[in-house]
């Protein structure tokens, strides 16, 4: 599988890719930017958020729902402007917001994280109807993912330190049940990332460090790999026409000097043809 980059944005922290309204929309965690990329005629912008922002999602008010280190915020690409709607976590000023999905009932379902990446204090949110509330998993250092199987009963989570992927069982009400530990990455391979769900329902994992993107079977088996010239991807979306395009945002943080010059494309927005099709994102229903 051929890997391009697609768009030479040298980002610090490239996360949380969506595809939305015929485009690619992704952020850079540690430089605050918000990043729209028109693959129709390679157009970018950019935005400033607020503080560190871990991800955008499309609301079903037309806009978006943006996770930043202080909490939930409505998003208007119009204007540029930022508004706080609901911090989880007043309490823990040094936490952040990391990675974040939306299901199939357009329930929005976001983590947090240490973001000084020692303390296990990241836990993983549910927001329904305008109500958000800890899903009950334990805590973690890092929480990633998180992806939801297209019929919504399903949540895969990620200790990203922990090099594990859970899989939990999501009731009809929202609820989670008991996580079962569905995928260990090997000492070596980098840290499981951002992940998301086919068509197929096949996961697709991210590795931080790993230099590639893996994608497993429902049942946990990896089946393929796509390798990378760099080291730090950090999530996939599907997107294009008939979402059959697979794009990847890296990241350059943690490299030396040595390893950027080793890596000059290290932070740019990335595709593939990932020989499958993606499931479509729901808007956030807030």
């Amino acid at each position: 599988m051929a890997v391009t980059s697609v768009l030479p944005v040298a980002a610090i922290l490239g996360e949380g890719p969506v595809w939305s309204d015929g485009r690619l929309w992704f952020v850079d965690i540690k430089a605050a930017r918000v990043h729209c990329y028109s693959p129709d005629d390679g157009s970018s912008q950019r935005w400033d958020a607020p503080d560190q922002i871990g991800w955008v999602l499309p609301s079903v008010r037309g806009d978006m729902i943006a996770g930043i280190r202080t909490g939930l915020h409505r998003f208007d690409p119009v204007t540029g402007h930022f508004l706080l709607l609901h911090d989880p976590e007043p309490d823990l000023p040094g936490n952040r917001l990391n990675d974040a999905a939306t299901d199939q009932a357009g329930r929005l379902w976001f983590g947090s994280m240490d973001d000084g990446e020692t303390q296990m204090t990241g836990r993983l949110y549910r927001c329904d109807a305008g109500a958000c509330r800890d899903t009950g998993l334990p805590p973690v250092v890092i929480t990633n993912g998180p992806a939801i199987t297209g019929d919504g009963q399903v949540l895969y989570h990620t200790d990203t330190l922990g090099k594990t992927i859970w899989r939990v069982p999501i009731g009809a009400d929202g609820a989670l049940g008991q996580p079962v530990r569905h995928i260990v990455i090997e000492d070596g391979a980098g840290y499981p990332d951002g992940s998301v769900i086919d068509a197929e329902g096949c996961l697709w994992v991210a590795l931080f460090g790993g230099w590639g993107v893996r994608r497993y079977d429902p049942a946990g088996k990896l089946i393929r790999t796509v390798r990378f010239p760099v080291a730090n991807v950090t999530k996939i979306a599907f997107g294009g026409d008939d979402l059959v395009t697979a794009y990847a945002t890296t990241a350059r943080k943690g490299l030396d000097r040595n390893a950027l010059a080793a890596q000059p494309l290290a932070g740019n927005l990335f595709a593939f043809d990932p020989g499958v099709a993606g499931l479509p994102v729901m808007p956030a229903g807030i």
